[in-house]
């Protein structure tokens, strides 16, 4: 079931495994003085393929993540983009080799425009010198096509953020990390306070990342919203990795018992049935003579 980051992962990839994954890490270990945070985890995404990257509150997630978009630094262990070592000292160092980070807050500016959002930074500018300036029609017409390509009809982009959805957020995060050209795109928790519905829309953008060959790595807690996405699972557990699980040799209960930790689920289950025999065997229990 578990496999490592080379093996083959998607059905008639072939081809595609010739080449090095887009992204891997390999033997990350990362330490706070006697804390260990994680503990040898390695995980692998390739083109067009989407990693969920699951575990509880505080298993690693976070902290692997840092690591990959250059936070933070990784005690031990190596990062290779397309096979080669690197080492990221800054999230702009990262984002020049094609890293981009969507977080759980967005990065967005909710009284700002759609417009503005999506060039945050990096405007484009018309003129030299003194007289440069904003390029607000070339902003507009590029906003609003990177967005359709997502399948958001902008119906006006000097539209405010804050009156857009949660998914349509999610939206203008996704679609301006892929135009300033991410091949890696990491999406942190991005269903985490959304409702079934928008979750679904976020989840549609995620499946478009992937069939436009970008590398993907999903970062949740929620089982149910990963597994329909998803190519592959890395499961961290305390900071431990337990592997990386094909989709289709995995079923969603099995990656929910192995995220959860099967040894207490199972104590849980026990607890629970000799509470129930100690109430039946209690005078007065399982309901009689009530």
């Amino acid at each position: 079931m578990a496999t490592s980051g080379a093996a083959s992962r998607r059905p008639g990839a072939a081809s595609a495994q010739a080449e090095p994954p887009v992204v891997e890490l390999r033997d990350i270990v990362k330490t706070y003085g006697r804390v260990v945070a994680l503990n040898g985890v390695s995980m692998a995404v390739r083109a067009g393929e989407v990693m969920c990257l699951l575990g509880d509150n505080g298993a690693g997630k976070s902290t692997l993540i840092k690591v990959l978009s250059g936070v933070i630094t990784a005690t031990s262990g190596e990062v290779l983009l397309r096979g080669q070592p690197v080492r990221f000292d800054s999230p702009r160092e990262a984002q020049r080799h094609g890293i981009a980070t969507v977080h759980q807050h967005l990065a967005i500016q909710p009284l700002m425009s759609v417009t503005r959002n999506f060039f945050l930074g990096r405007e484009p500018t018309v003129g030299w010198g003194p007289f440069r300036r904003l390029d607000m029609a070339k902003a507009r017409r590029v906003a609003v096509a990177e967005m359709g390509r997502m399948g958001i009809d902008v119906r006006d982009a000097d539209q405010a953020v804050g009156t857009m959805s949660g998914g349509e957020r999610q939206c203008v995060a996704i679609s301006r990390a892929v135009y300033f050209g991410a091949e890696v795109l990491i999406l942190d928790e991005p269903t985490a306070a959304l409702g079934v519905r928008q979750a679904g829309v976020v989840l549609r953008y995620v499946a478009q990342a992937r069939a436009r060959g970008l590398a993907v790595i999903l970062i949740t807690h929620n089982v149910h919203h990963a597994y329909p996405v998803a190519d592959a699972f890395t499961i961290l557990r305390r900071g431990t990795s337990y592997g990386t699980f094909v989709k289709s040799e995995v079923t969603r209960e099995e990656v929910l018992r192995m995220m959860s930790g099967t040894e207490e689920l199972d104590a849980l289950e026990a607890e629970l049935e000799e509470f129930a025999l100690a109430d039946q065997e209690r005078p007065g229990g399982g309901g009689e003579g009530r």
